[in-house]
C-alpha cells in the first residue's frame, strides 16, 4: 500500500496553484476579491476512525468536527459543508441523518449539497467538504514560526485515546472520555481570537508530536516540546496515570482537535492556553521531559 506522505508528494506536483500552499497546510486558501474562502476535505473510514458498532450519530458529529476544526486552525468562520456518502442499511442511514442534523444545528454550519454512492462491500467510507470564510488576513499557516517563538496547545490530550480504548473495551459508561473520541469540540472561537496573534498554527488529529514535526518541517525551524508540559485532564490521570509514558501516549495518539500554535513571547494571548514548548534555529523536533532530552518514540502518530 501507498504510504499516505509518498501519495502527499504525488499530489504536491499537481498542487501547483499558490492556494493549494504546497499541500503543506491544513486548508487551501482561495482569494476572493477581498475576502479569503478557506477549503477542507477530511475523510472517514469504518474499521479506521470509527468501530464497526458505533452509534452513526456520533460518526455523523466527528466527520463535522475534523473538518471543522481544519477551519479552525485558519480562524475561519464556518459558511457550510458538502457532504460525500455511501449508502447501505436504511436504519444506519437514517440514523446518521438524524445525528448530521444535530451536528450542524450544534455548530450552526449548514449542508450545501454532496454526493451519494452505492456500498458494494462491507465496509463504509465517507467525505466532508467544508467551507469557510477568514476572519483575518494574511491567512494563519504552518509555515510561519519563528525562532523565539513559544509553542502552545489549546486544552488537554489524551482523552480521545482514553475514551477509545474503553469505548472497544466494551464499557457502555465512559463519561467525557468517550464523548471526547466521539464527539469532539473543534475550536472554532480560539481560533478567530488567535489569528491576528500567531505566527503558525494547526490543528491536532494525528498526534501533538507528528503535528508539531510537521509544522517544524513547513516553518523550516526546530521544535522542542516538554513533555513535562504536556496538558492532560484529570479523567486522562484517573484512568491512564501521569508518568512518563503516559504522557507520551497522549502526545502521540491523536483525535485530540486542539489548536497547535506558535507566537511570540511577549503576546498577551486572549484564550487559555498550555506553553508546550519553543521555536528555535535548526530542523524537525526535539523532545524532553522537563529538562532532560530524551530519544524520539519509534511513532510520533498516526499515519495512514
Amino acid at each position: 500500500m501507498t504510504s499516505e506522505s509518498t501519495f502527499i508528494n504525488l499530489m504536491r506536483a499537481l498542487a501547483t496553484d499558490p492556494s493549494a500552499r504546497s499541500l503543506l497546510d491544513d486548508c487551501a486558501v482561495i482569494s476572493v476579491g477581498a475576502e479569503n474562502l478557506i477549503l477542507t476535505h477530511d475523510m472517514m473510514a469504518e474499521g479506521v476512525h470509527w468501530l464497526s458498532n458505533a452509534d452513526p450519530a456520533d460518526v455523523a458529529w466527528k466527520l463535522v468536527a475534523s473538518n471543522l476544526s481544519d477551519l479552525a486552525s485558519k480562524g475561519a468562520r464556518p459558511l457550510g459543508v458538502l457532504l460525500g456518502f455511501m449508502l447501505g442499511e436504511d436504519a444506519w442511514d437514517r440514523a446518521f441523518a438524524a445525528g448530521l442534523q444535530t451536528a450542524l444545528v450544534h455548530f450552526d454550519v449548514p449542508l450545501l449539497g454532496g454526493d451519494t454512492v452505492a456500498n458494494r462491500g462491507d465496509k463504509r467510507a465517507l467525505g466532508l467538504t467544508a467551507i469557510g470564510a477568514a476572519t483575518y488576513t494574511p491567512v494563519p499557516a504552518r509555515s510561519g514560526a519563528r525562532p523565539g517563538d513559544m509553542v502552545y496547545l489549546t486544552g488537554t490530550l489524551g482523552d480521545a485515546l482514553a475514551g477509545f480504548e474503553l469505548i472497544e473495551a466494551g464499557f457502555d459508561e465512559v463519561g467525557p472520555l468517550a464523548n471526547a473520541y466521539n464527539r469532539p469540540e473543534p475550536r472554532l472561537t480560539e481560533g478567530q481570537l488567535l489569528a491576528p496573534l500567531v505566527h503558525a498554527m494547526m490543528d491536532i488529529s494525528d498526534g501533538l508530536l507528528i503535528d508539531a514535526e510537521r509544522l517544524a518541517s513547513a516553518s523550516k525551524v526546530e521544535i522542542g516540546i516538554d513533555l513535562a508540559r504536556v496538558p492532560l485532564s484529570p479523567s486522562y490521570i484517573s484512568y491512564r496515570g501521569d508518568a512518563l509514558e503516559s504522557r507520551m501516549q497522549a502526545a502521540s495518539w491523536g483525535d485530540d482537535y486542539q489548536l497547535l500554535f506558535t507566537a511570540a513571547p511577549e503576546i498577551d494571548l486572549p484564550i487559555a492556553a498550555t506553553q508546550v514548548g519553543d521555536v528555535r534555529e535548526g530542523t524537525g523536533l526535539s523532545l524532553y521531559d522537563a529538562e532532560r532530552r530524551i530519544a524520539l518514540p519509534p511513532s510520533l502518530g498516526y499515519q495512514h
